[in-house]
């Protein structure tokens, strides 16, 4: 299957893409590039703009301003517009679009128009095997399971070699183990191939586990665009922060590179002036329990058995709001009982008070 690792052949940049609809600017000023072979995941809360950008790349829809480049020729911008037709661009969508009446082999075909039948049928047949469905070439749509239509849904999209594949929360249709394994399947498949993806997704543990990169998106705007691990231990933002784990936040006062709070100082490299107020984000996996008499003192409120972990509720002096504690050690405790915590200095995160 080397002729699927052409898929790699050009990255994409995009240049200041905005998009307007009526008093709303969907997307504002959007500039990142996509390395060949690059898995980038674009997250954000609902509305931030990320179909809108999928469907400018696909060419489904023009920016107001701004180009972009695949493979370093321009496809849109200015005066120079590429039909979505001649860019050479896959799309999975989220409810896979696989025509009812084709059967899986017809589907995965279906792009290959222009190529001569018997090299059509191959190059269908090829790409059916490499994604391990050809036990299914002969079925229909509705004889699949959800897993089985995403995994047509993929190679119908990869047949015709795109430079790149966009998709369109595809796994979000599947219940979450099946999920798991079929969004880890693809992505090892994807890789394989070294196709170019950009992949729109919701859900921050996807955007962590299956991207290269991640670009959290808010408002139209590219907040952060780094690797998992650099946009979850170092977020650039408040709200880079919260969308990846929840915090507890205690407000305190900024001084001599440390934010002093009710329940303790902890270092910051805010940059700040002296006396600024500030925030310390304390992730719930932070907090561990410590001996008796060690630590900060702390009251159980009450407690949630969540499977792998427990949560705990604590009420801390000096803290007005309830604080919530993560572990994965099985703790005896209930509501009412007395302990002493202790915080570990990687899972405090500082920032302005904004």
């Amino acid at each position: 299957m080397h002729g699927l690792a052409e898929t790699a052949a050009g990255a994409l940049t995009l240049e200041h893409i905005s998009r307007r609809f009526g008093e709303t600017l969907a997307l504002d000023d959007v500039s990142f590039s996509i390395l060949p072979g690059e898995i980038i995941c674009l997250v954000g809360q609902s509305g931030c703009g990320k179909s809108s950008l999928l469907r400018i790349i696909a060419g489904v829809d023009t920016a107001d301003s701004g180009r972009i480049l695949l493979g370093g020729a321009q496809i849109a911008g200015g005066n120079r517009f590429v039909e979505p037709e001649d860019r050479n661009i896959g799309f999975v969508f989220q409810d896979y679009a696989l025509f009812p009446h084709l059967s899986v082999e017809e589907n995965v075909a279906f792009g290959l128009k222009k190529l001569p039948r018997r090299q059509a049928r191959e190059q269908a047949a090829a790409v059916i095997a490499r994604i391990g469905i050809t036990a299914l070439a002969k079925r229909y749509p509705h004889m699949l399971s959800g897993g089985e239509q995403q995994r047509v849904a993929l190679a119908r999209a990869l047949a015709p070699k795109p430079r790149i594949l966009l998709m369109d929360e595809p796994f979000s249709n599947l219940d979450r183990g099946l999920r798991e394994r079929v969004r880890e399947e693809t992505i090892t498949t994807l890789k394989a191939l070294g196709t170019t993806v950009i992949m729109v997704t919701h859900d921050p543990e996807e955007a962590l586990s299956a991207g290269d990169r991640v670009v959290l998106m808010q408002k139209g705007r590219v907040v952060q665009a780094a690797t998992g691990y650099e946009i979850y231990d170092r977020p650039n933002s408040l709200y880079a922060a919260e969308f990846f784990c929840p915090f507890n936040k205690i407000p305190g006062i900024y001084r001599n590179g440390r934010i002093e709070t009710a329940i303790g100082a902890f270092p910051a490299a805010l940059g700040l002036p002296e006396e600024s107020p500030a925030l310390a984000c304390i992730r719930p996996q932070a907090f561990r329990l410590a001996k008796p008499g060690e630590g900060l003192p702390a009251r159980i409120r009450h407690s949630s058995f969540l499977g792998e972990i427990e949560q705990l509720a604590i009420k801390l002096d000096g803290v007005a709001e309830p604080l919530y504690m993560r572990t994965t050690d099985r703790i005896e405790v209930k509501p009412g009982d007395h302990v002493h915590l202790t915080i570990q200095p990687s899972g405090v995160l500082a920032f302005s008070q904004e």
